[in-house]
């Protein structure tokens, strides 16, 4: 499948890319080598092959998320060298939009 330089621009500013048009041709070229083997992969006969999410029989050994109520003096332990804070808060600049 051969992308036109019109759809690798939608894709890289969808992306918020901001591309060249050496890179444009680069990437809309790699871009689209990928389509094609995805396409590829699409014939593959897998009617008689066995559904999975994984092969390894590995099982998740991280502890459940647990919230944490902290103590006052933990609360200003960990402010000390935030740069900017907000109540019991440490402020970040916003990164979405």
């Amino acid at each position: 499948m051969k992308l036109t330089k019109q759809e690798v621009q939608h894709i890289a500013k969808l992306a918020r890319l901001d591309l060249t048009d050496e890179e444009l041709k680069k990437y809309g070229s790699q871009l689209s080598d990928v389509l094609n083997y995805i396409d590829l992969l699409r014939e593959v006969d897998v009617k008689d092959v066995e559904p999975t999410a994984q092969v390894t029989g590995l099982e998740n050994v991280l502890r459940e998320d647990v919230v944490k109520d902290w103590n006052e003096k933990e609360v200003e332990a960990a402010l000390a060298d935030a740069p900017e804070k907000e109540d019991r808060f440490i402020k970040v600049k916003r990164i979405i939009e």
